[in-house]
């Protein structure tokens, strides 16, 4: 189906590829969709629900029906569209949705249950019986759902991500991107062109028009060369701008050549996240196509895409070629295929003035009304003032005028305008800030009016950026102006399709306006009509005409649904590029980690951080064992943990204490030198954020711990308070997390051991609990607080990063030696469940101070970030859930975490709900299971018994309530 002297591929070089395992040819330019109907290939797929033979549409991003599966294992990737995807050596293709072929494809019988399979069939097929949910319904939808697949393995592939900045992004390589960077260059600003095509031009490279007297294409190649060589402009071809957000940042998604994502190393995509100062929206627009008995047939196609599949890749997508319009433009589309030697049976204008000059049949005032053919298009049935007429055709090129692609000025929530004239709609000037549409994206359709356009938007933007607009020269073009007549369908018998991949068809719409789904977003989903892969990008404007004249309304009145980005789909492993393999969660390790594992430790992830669960020792078989004996070591003698994942923020200056006052809600200006408070922070709603303590090193020297948890929020929430509530209080911050080691040494032997180490000893009187200071160890300055999360006598020592792994093994090997060790996570869990200490399994972002029995830490005398809002009555009524201790009071003895409470009597319902669970732990020191959790009304129940009932595991277990401390409730070995 080759055309000689027609296309610009080059033709000396054969490709190999395969499309459903049998070998083809193609050249150097084509797509995968130009290579396969230069084979003579027209199906290419199947439907989504009918599994309806479909072939090639467009020649462009927005193609529904030609969708493949490339590769195969790690590097398979689905719903890929042909018309895009570039043909290069061994590529391998396969269609979708299809079993056991694509010839043969089974689930087509679906199509002779289609009057069973309408609008909503679903929401009403699916209701009854209601047991046949789970076991038949709901796994058949699964099954069925969806077209590609992935293949369930890794993905080797590199992807990337990129940040630019520039004065103005140019979105769209056509003529109007063109002049509009060539505008803003010239006048001295940095530029970003970028297009989605492999090469400038837009639809220039696939028509015949001249621009200045040269072919279209040629004239965009020159001019595009003349760009690339400006040292202040980036041209970015193979880039589609995917979405528009706040404060002019742009993401865009550019793919690698063929030949570079082959090389090692090389990334597939990247992912670009641009900011500019202005843009320019130069993206053109869609032709549309109309909806007529059976207008779905491999072989039906769009004019604009029968062109450029004989002007740039010189291929004819039929033998016998009819036009099918209501549009001028569509026009040029049968004298380009005369002009190449394809026979066109017929042009059909559905406009009664119609006038053509090609010496080819034409039919005036007409509509084409059904088509015939299988898996390829045969025959067409023209409808006349003088009855029906049948045509022999094997491809139908059709046009219902274009839409103008205005997504990207729709993507912060503007609506675009109805324009009676041109029959599209239009962007809303400033709909994003700083983003303005020129050439056939704001609804100018001739060369000239594009060129114009797009250099005057150009100019406007640099402009405002203060730059100084030089003179453009204008090329000269043709200005044809654009006629059209309204059609969206045709009358008649048989299926009228919108949506080609989701099998939407004319009367589908109106079904969902009978049905009272009259709201436009209401059919979309009622219908499923623009939500395939291409986002509706052919239908929606027809489909919303269509149900505008079934409700009785105008189009302007029924509006269209909601753009969204992306524009064209994004590989997820592009937007999270870096996030594959250990990249996802990069493992954070602490200065003792390896020692940690030469020790037996078995470590677990405790957000980013690395940590030991148990120290297991070779007689121990469960981690159960371990962990009792190091709360035993901690409880009678010495244990040793590496705390250093507690965030750490070094806070100074003479403003200090003000920002601590402000964000605690006790008070820290009145904090002494030397001293350790412990403090409790909200959030703006007055919901605990976090917890932790603040030492006080020097009169305007605070260093903040915070759990592990919420490190690095807290940090953010520090630095907003400075930056936008009080950027003139007098303060610096930083996270020093990573560059301090600590170490906390419990136990009623802490002391000793520590005596031992540091150069000057400390005691009771001269270091009482929550004291801190300056210490120095084997001649290292360090620090040291008395503060204590295993509610025994205990110390924290703190050294820089470099000493930790040898300060670590120092202190266990003097532990160990005075009948104690290392102790890990679940120990560390033991112990503080004990003491009734609250980690972020209790402040979980749902509880207030009032829920954890700390609201007399809000002071009255300050304000405080949520002290107002956690005032409210709701914030602190007697029935809210309040933080309890639990033990089991019965024959089962299991407390599960997760597990809800009830009251002992009542039946595990929702309604009866009255609580749930926390945490849980056997205590060695107490023989018993133990458990916190938040209890209705609980400060008021304590020794009543509860129920606790975990669904998923089958356990009921009875429970006693008490005080969330179980162990020395006076605290007298913490200050001992």
């Amino acid at each position: 189906m080759r055309i000689d002297g027609k296309g610009r591929v080059d033709r000396t070089r054969p490709i190999r590829f395969s499309f459903d395992g049998r070998d083809y040819f193609g050249y150097p330019g084509d797509t995968l969709a130009s290579a396969l109907l230069a084979n003579d290939v027209r199906l290419v797929g199947r439907s989504f629900k009918y599994h309806r033979p479909r072939g090639i549409l467009t020649a462009g991003s927005e193609e529904p029906n030609a969708l493949v599966t490339t590769g195969f294992s790690g590097a398979q990737e689905p719903n890929v569209r042909a018309t895009t995807l570039e043909l290069h050596e061994g590529l391998m293709a396969r269609s979708q949705n299809c079993w056991p072929s694509l010839d043969f494809d089974l689930l087509a019988i679906n199509d002779l249950f289609a009057p069973f399979l309408g609008a909503g069939f679903y929401y009403k097929t699916f209701m009854w019986p209601k047991s046949f949910w789970e076991r038949v319904y709901e796994p058949f939808i699964r099954r069925a759902a969806g077209l590609g697949a992935l293949s369930g393995v890794d993905n080797s592939d590199k992807y990337d991500k990129a940040f630019a900045h520039c004065d103005l992004l140019v979105i769209g390589a056509g003529p109007a991107g063109l002049m509009a960077a060539l505008a803003a260059a010239r006048a001295g600003a940095d530029v970003i062109l970028a297009d989605e095509d492999v090469t400038p031009g837009g639809r220039l490279n696939g028509e015949t028009l001249e621009v200045d007297g040269l072919p279209g294409h040629i004239w965009a190649s020159e001019l595009a060369e003349e760009l690339a060589g400006m040292p202040n402009i980036r041209l970015m071809t193979r880039t589609t701008v995917t979405g528009a957000y706040d404060q002019g940042s742009y993401g865009a998604l550019e793919r690698s050549s063929p030949d570079v994502a082959a090389r090692p190393g090389a990334a597939r995509e990247t992912f670009w996240r641009i900011a500019a100062k202005r843009a320019v929206l130069a993206a053109g627009a869609i032709e549309r196509p109309v909806a007529f008995a059976n207008n779905d047939r491999p072989g039906v196609m769009m004019a604009s895409a029968v062109r450029a599949y004989v002007n740039r890749w010189g291929v004819a997508p039929g033998r016998n070629v009819a036009v099918f319009a209501n549009n001028d433009n569509a026009h040029r589309t049968a004298a380009d295929l005369i002009e190449a030697g394809v026979h066109v049976s017929a042009l059909i204008d559905t406009r009664h003035d119609a006038k053509c000059s090609l010496d080819i049949p034409f039919f005036a005032g007409a509509d084409v009304c059904n088509t015939e053919g299988r898996k390829g298009l045969e025959a067409i049935t023209i409808q006349t003032t003088g009855g029906q007429e049948k045509l022999k055709a094997d491809c139908l090129a059709m046009s219902g005028g274009w839409n103008p692609t205005v997504h990207l000025t729709c993507h912060m929530g503007a609506r675009p305008v109805w324009d009676t004239d041109r029959l599209a709609f239009l962007p809303v000037p400033d709909a994003v800030p700083g983003l303005e549409a020129a050439g056939a994206a704001a609804g100018h359709f001739s060369t000239h009016a594009c060129l114009q356009s797009g250099a005057d938007a150009g100019a406007r933007a640099v402009q405002a950026l203060g730059f100084a607009a030089k003179d453009t020269p204008l090329p000269r073009a043709e200005d044809n102006p654009y006629a059209i007549f309204p059609l969206w369908s045709v009358e008649g018998t048989g299926r009228a399709w919108l949506d080609f991949q989701n099998d939407v068809t004319v009367k589908d719409v109106k079904q969902a306006a009978q049905e009272n789904f009259r709201s436009v977003e209401h059919m979309k989903r009622y219908t499923t009509q623009g939500m395939a892969p291409d986002q509706g990008k052919n239908s929606n404007v027809a489909a919303l005409a269509v149900l505008a004249d079934a409700t009785g309304s105008g189009i302007p009145e029924t509006g269209t649904t909601t753009f969204r980005p992306p524009y064209t789909p994004v590989s997820i492993a592009a937007m999270g590029a870096g996030a594959q393999g250990m990249g996802f969660a990069p493992r954070r390790l602490t200065t003792s980690h390896h020692a940690s594992l030469e020790m037996g430790a078995e470590m677990l992830e405790v957000g980013l951080w690395y940590r030991p669960s148990v120290f297991r020792r070779a007689d121990e078989t469960h981690w159960r064992q371990s962990c009792d004996r190091e709360v035993t070591h901690v409880r009678e003698a010495v244990g040793v943990a590496d705390v250093s994942t507690l965030g750490k923020i070094d806070i100074q200056g003479p403003d200090a204490a003000k920002l601590l006052d402000l964000v605690y809600t006790n008070r820290f200006s009145t904090l002494k030198l030397g001293r350790v408070r412990y403090g409790l922070m909200l959030r703006e709603d007055g919901h605990v954020m976090d917890d932790g303590t603040c030492a006080r090193l020097g009169d305007h020297h605070y260093v903040m711990t915070t759990t592990t948890a919420a490190a690095g929020q807290v940090m953010r929430h520090l630095e907003f308070v400075h930056q936008c509530l009080h950027p003139e209080w007098d303060l610096r911050m930083i996270s020093v997390t990573e560059q301090w080691a600590q170490f906390a040494v419990a136990g009623p032997k802490s002391r000793a051991l520590l005596n031992d180490l540091l150069e000057a000893p400390v005691d009771d009187a001269g270091f009482p609990f929550m004291a801190c200071g300056p210490v120095r160890v084997g001649g290292v300055e360090a620090r040291l607080f008395r503060i204590s999360f295993s509610g025994e006598h205990a110390y924290e020592l703190a050294v820089p990063a470099r000493y930790g792994e040898s300060l670590f093994r120092e202190l266990v090997a003097r532990a160990k030696a005075m009948g104690g060790g290392a102790y890990g996570m679940e120990a560390l869990n033991v112990l503080r469940i004990e003491k009734g200490f609250i980690t972020h399994a209790e402040i979980h972002g749902r509880v207030t101070a009032f829920d954890i029995g700390m609201q007399r830490m809000i002071s009255e005398g300050k304000d405080c970030i949520g002290k107002a809002l956690a005032a409210r009555p709701g914030l602190n009524e007697p029935e809210r859930e309040q933080l309890v201790g639990l033990r089991p009071a019965g024959a089962v003895k299991m407390l599960v975490g997760g597990a809800h409470l009830f009251n002992a009597d009542d039946e595990a319902t929702r309604v009866n709900d009255q609580g749930y669970i926390t945490s849980v732990a056997f205590s060695p020191t107490l023989g018993t299971n133990l458990a916190m959790g938040f209890l209705r009304n609980g400060r008021a129940r304590h020794g009543e018994v509860i129920r606790m009932v975990d669904h998923l595991s089958g356990v009921e277990t009875l429970c006693e309530v008490t005080d969330p401390i179980a162990f020395d409730l006076e605290g007298g070995r913490t200050r001992g």
